[in-house]
């Protein structure tokens, strides 16, 4: 077995300490979902943290981890004999990107619980984490119904596996810890709602901080165990520490004026619902508990809002997160009871988050800590490399005569479903029909390995006419393994949708960018809904450019469509070239992921030699490999010259106008984009 790397050697990053010791104090505050770039520290954090978990005693031979003192009375491998137990450490359970949902909750037996009427379980992850930590790395990447079976268990503290009338029920507490990067795709604001914290962590812009990190990684990879052997002694205070606040949790008091605080902090910055008041005073508790205190403070409530509520105030995918710390100090003040006084005047006062209670461990060789928020990007940070224009709008480096700064979106708007047609298998999602683990049964057919959805009158009308030759004798009906079906089922995928957008001159004219780049923000804010990758090709002067390669950040395809500038003439037909290359890549890394194509135009083609004849021999290498394609045509005023259309018709697709693009239009609510795929059934 590997040495971790010590929990108290890590450099920095104390907001992302104290979250997991919180919830390692008290797991019903309800894990933490850490945010960040790669490269720092967020697995390795969360892997030294089961080091310090205290050990567990458990029932002798129950797969499900159950406390002697208090086993669970509908524990499948009960019920347990007083008496027998074991003493281990507390398990950390890795949750894979692609794992099923059997290998999640566990699975039965179907063939026994036929036959037999046995319930016959086989124990899923929920049930190997119980008692310990369940860490899923890129968090955003898991399906969304395993997110959902995750998260239901972590709420109620137990998992429920039904497969045809067979149930079974075993507990499942955890401490649950997800990582992301939010450059790999958001999770959606109703999961983010259920994590009970949030961290962003990004790398140390100190040299003394960053030169610390590498020498304490390179010390580590030479001798992990020696390393770790150095660290003993402070791994050791904070697992006792962990023990001793776990002892006063019980016994500390949430006053009147700290739930005052709290649900005025709530209130004041308008988050849904009543999870985020009940998070909040968890974590004060437990912020009071690890500082040795039966007081909760206001001290404490300042650092659990910062902790509990900056990812709950998100209301669309493009919202950054983040609190206005001066807006929380202002509320704090305004409610501060009597019970608020600090019980030791010589002790640190409240308001900045500090004090020798809310501070993880510090380790020798770190460097300051400064205000965490300094280094999180504002809304508007993303747009690197650019200079400001006029009206402070983004303009990028080393724009050329003639080119026209960025303008600012107009305001989306709900567009209609545009989706690829015939059944895909793609990835899980919510665009165009698809065949899917998830969804509405269809049929039966023979299963391919393991499993995994029972089809019952199926299976029961495969083994029917043999139980004569089986020699059946009793009322159990004898199944064989090769009588059993597996249930196909139909639901929708998620595609690749590729806006190629026409930034030119003609756009710029009229004010009609504003509106077009308000249009395919509106598509984004779909594609974030269908769990859609995407990507922006633009094209302007005389090329064309990949701005943002294709992507499950819809927020980082925002950022870059607001930067987008205008100008030149419209190279229309190396636009759709570099679309096309850009498909071609993809159907190499993910061949199962249908496209779509939304092309963003006016129809004109201008610059070079027959721009109009190379611009539909481009198209029609889209309408010969049958890719899915939508024109929204920009044109506008009074004479129209019709080019979008006749753009459509070349890539075999169809054409919508701004207008027709919203749902609300009397044009429908689901409109089809016309062609045939190459991967429709």
């Amino acid at each position: 077995m590997s040495t971790p790397f010590p929990f108290t050697a890590v450099v920095g990053q104390d907001d992302l300490r104290l979250a997991l010791l919180l919830n390692a104090v008290s797991p019903a505050v309800g894990g933490v979902l850490v945010r960040g770039e790669k490269g720092t520290a967020k697995s390795t954090a969360v892997r030294a943290l089961a080091a310090l978990m205290p050990a567990l005693d458990v029932v002798s031979g129950c797969r499900f981890s159950c406390d002697p003192d208090s086993p669970d009375p509908a524990c499948p491998d009960g019920p347990h004999e007083p008496g027998a137990f074991e003493t281990r450490p507390a398990r950390m359970v890795e949750l894979p990107v692609g794992a099923s949902e059997d290998r999640l909750v566990g699975a039965l037996d179907i063939e026994r619980a036929l036959a037999e009427g046995v319930k016959a379980f086989e124990p899923g992850l929920l049930a190997d984490a119980h008692r310990g930590i369940l860490y899923v790395d890129e968090v955003n990447l898991l399906h969304d119904h395993l997110v959902d079976l995750l998260l239901d268990a972590a709420a109620m503290g137990a998992s429920y596996v039904e497969r045809e009338g067979v149930s079974v029920r075993h507990a499942a507490r955890f401490l649950l810890v997800g990582t992301m990067n939010p450059e790999e795709g958001e999770l959606r604001p109703q999961l983010l709602d259920r994590f009970g914290l949030t961290v962003e962590v990004a790398a140390s812009r100190e040299p003394d901080q960053r030169v610390e990190v590498v020498r304490r990684r390179l010390a580590y990879d030479d001798d992990p165990a020696g390393f770790a052997e150095r660290w003993a002694d402070e791994e050791s205070a904070v697992r006792g520490r962990i023990v001793a606040a776990r002892k006063l949790l019980p016994s500390v008091r949430l006053g009147d004026g700290a739930l005052r605080q709290i649900a005025a902090t709530c209130a004041a910055f308008e988050v849904d619902g009543m999870r985020a008041d009940i998070v909040m005073a968890r974590t004060a508790t437990a912020l009071a508990a690890w500082a040795g205190r039966t007081d909760v403070l206001a001290e404490d409530v300042r650092q659990a809002a910062l902790l509990a509520l900056p990812h709950r105030r998100r209301r669309n995918p493009f919202d950054a997160p983040g609190l206005d710390e001066d807006k929380l100090d202002d509320t704090l003040e305004e409610f501060a009871g009597p019970d608020d006084e600090d019980p030791d005047p010589d002790g640190p006062g409240g308001g900045d988050g500090g004090g020798d209670g809310g501070e993880p461990p510090q380790s020798d060789g770190d460097g300051p800590q400064g205000d965490d928020t300094a280094a999180r990007p504002e809304p508007g940070d993303s747009t690197a490399g650019t200079e400001s224009g006029e009206g402070g709008e983004p303009r990028p480096a080393g724009s050329g005569a003639g080119e026209q700064s960025a303008v600012r979106a107009a305001e989306p708007f709900r567009t209609k479903v545009l989706s690829v047609p015939g059944i895909g298998e793609g990835a899980a999602g919510r665009r165009s029909r698809a065949r899917t683990e998830h969804g509405r049964t269809t049929g039966a057919r023979r299963p391919r390995g393991t499993l995994t959805k029972l089809h019952l009158a199926a299976t029961v009308m495969a083994a029917a006419p043999h139980q004569r030759q089986r020699g059946r004798s009793g009322r159990g009906l004898v199944v064989r393994r090769d009588d059993l079906r597996q249930a196909t089922r139909e639901g929708r995928e998620g595609n690749l949708v590729l806006f190629v957008v026409d930034a030119s001159g003609s756009m710029a004219a009229r004010q009609r960018m504003s509106a077009v780049k308000g249009a395919v923000l509106s598509l984004l804010l779909d594609a974030y809904q269908r769990r859609d990758k995407v990507g922006l090709v633009s094209f302007r002067g005389t090329a064309a450019d990949l701005a943002l390669p294709p992507t499950s950040s819809v927020d980082a395809a925002a950022v870059r469509l607001e930067s987008l500038p205008t100008g030149g003439r419209t190279p229309l037909a190396a636009g759709l070239l570099k679309a096309h290359d850009v498909l071609r890549v993809e159907r190499l890394r993910d061949p199962a992921r249908r496209a779509l194509v939304v092309v963003v135009t006016d129809g004109r083609a201008t610059g070079g030699p027959e721009p109009v004849a190379l611009a539909g021999r481009a198209a029609r290498l889209f309408a010969a490999e049958g890719i899915a394609s939508v024109v929204v045509d920009c044109e506008s005023g009074p004479v129209r010259l019709g080019l979008a259309g006749q753009l459509a018709g070349e890539l075999g697709g169809t054409a919508v106008t701004l207008d027709e693009l919203r749902a609300d239009s009397i044009a429908g609510l689901v409109r089809d984009v016309q062609g045939t795929s190459r991967r429709a059934a």
